[in-house]
């Protein structure tokens, strides 16, 4: 393989100015992932009616009762197999989108996603819904790994802090239409069949129609060139500048080619070498670090709200206008997403998290609270694509999916223990006890990016990695 023709592929989409050629391929890319985020959003919101249906009884558990002796048996042990699911995705499978390409990865864990959670719309017993949770998890994990690596390589680097941003406001849209169909939908039983078993049919079902549409996306040039496939990679980025050039009316800027050689197949040992291993202990705190408050507060949000004294009915109209809240965090990134330094963006974002979390944990009055979470809200989808969009452009493209799975894991195992944690914690301490686990758990992530982390503003891939 020729290096220099594999960095003037880089070069070519580097330099390539906003259009609209480059902002479908962002956009379509999304639209595979709003189905995972779906998934990983629904959780909360159907957990009352997966309550009242019986599911996590002890008998309905079966060996997942077992955890009842330290309070965290129920509706813990669904959001735990979410991430123990999530874990063993990006551990076991996170690489093989560096092995066989970007696109046929991407596409088939939808299919995945669609199989697995369709089956367990139908399951009833605790204990086979927990395993067909696992299993849906382990198909998405491979997804989420996938899009950042795609979509960083596939954007211009002047334009990859807002490509993140509005891949995440995509994805985020589906929070509030997920919130929307519980609000409607898991206190009811329509035909007979409850509530929340429709929810998750939804989005099983739509997710078919979109991977149709998502067919149209091309491989990643970069992963074709490091691979040899140099005609293939030529091929996909001149049709890409012949889009461009036409619409806007000029001929391209010459790429600046730097030489910076990607070559060879990369080996998942790489990401503990130098100048990597620093990268790799940090992005793993943070991760580990981030996710609790994340998920901690998203996927509790109506059992938090029910702890304050809200009802069932209103605590799930209340999380359905938080929710609302969720793509207008990266749409607010959008005005400054490449203008300020990532790693900046990620810290703020963590502080206002625990500030605001502890503000919701010390108030009762309804427009407070939903105040409060819709705060929380905006400045957690901030810091979401700021530092997946951070964490992708750390590592080269040899081994940018084998990396990104696996500090990514961290936080897909923080979140598994997480839910258990913040059962326990609700138990023990109320709402206040899970906001003081969630801000101290801020203070770490704050302090593995502001201290550790490099700064990647503006940059090229290939200077970043190197």
């Amino acid at each position: 393989m020729s290096e220099f023709e594999s960095n003037k592929i880089a070069a070519r989409l580097d330099r390539l100015p906003p259009s609209r050629t480059i902002w479908t391929i962002i956009v379509l890319i999304s639209l595979g992932g709003v189905f995972e985020f779906y998934d990983l959003f629904f959780a909360g919101y159907v957990a009352p009616g997966m309550v009242k249906s019986g599911l996590f009884a002890p008998a309905s558990l079966g060996v997942f009762a077992h955890l009842a002796g330290i309070d965290v048996a129920g509706f813990g042990t669904f959001v735990f197999s979410t991430f123990a699911g999530l874990w063993v995705g990006v551990v076991v499978f996170g690489q093989i989108a560096d092995r066989f390409g970007r696109r046929p990865v991407f596409t088939w864990s939808l299919v995945w996603y669609v199989i697995c959670t369709g089956i367990m719309a139908f399951q009833r017993t605790g204990e086979m819904l927990n395993f067909w949770r696992f299993a849906a998890g382990v198909g998405f994990a491979v997804q989420l790994v996938t899009i950042d690596a795609y979509i960083s390589e596939l954007t211009p680097s002047s334009e990859r802090g807002r490509a993140f941003s509005v891949n995440q406001f995509v994805t985020f849209c589906a929070v509030p239409v997920v919130a929307l169909l519980a609000w409607l939908l898991v206190p009811l039983k329509p035909l007979g069949w409850d509530g929340w078993r429709w929810v998750i049919m939804i989005g099983s079902v739509s997710a078919v129609a979109v991977w149709f549409v998502i067919r149209r996306i091309p491989e990643s040039p970069r992963w074709l060139a490091l691979h040899g496939r140099i005609a293939e990679a030529d091929a996909i980025t001149s049709a890409i500048e012949k889009k461009v050039e036409a619409e806007i009316g000029a001929p391209l800027p010459l790429p600046r080619v730097e030489a910076l050689a990607e070559t060879g197949t990369g080996r998942f040992q790489e990401i503990f070498s130098a100048p990597y291993r620093r990268r790799t202990i940090m992005l793993s705190v943070f991760n580990a670090a981030q996710v609790i408050g994340f998920y901690g507060f998203a996927a509790w949000v109506p059992s938090l709200l029910i702890a304050r004294g809200i009802t069932v009915t209103h605590s799930l109209e209340y999380s359905f206008i938080i929710a609302i809240a969720n793509p207008f965090g990266p749409l607010l990134g959008t005005l400054f997403a490449d203008r300020v330094e990532r790693k900046t963006q990620i810290v703020l974002g963590l502080f206002v998290m625990g500030v605001s979390m502890l503000a919701f944990a010390n108030t009762t009055w309804p427009p407070l609270l939903i105040a409060f979470g819709v705060v929380f809200t905006l400045s957690a989808n901030v810091m979401s694509y700021a530092y997946h969009s951070y964490q992708s452009e750390l590592y080269p493209t040899r081994i940018r999916a084998t990396a990104i799975g696996f500090v990514y894991s961290w936080s897909r195992l923080a979140a598994a223990f997480a839910g258990l944690a913040v059962a326990y914690f609700l138990n023990a301490g109320g709402v206040l006890g899970v906001a003081s686990f969630i801000a101290v758990a801020m203070v770490v992530g704050m302090a593995a990016i502001g201290l550790f982390g490099p700064s990647t503003k503006g940059k090229a891939l290939e200077r970043i990695s190197h």
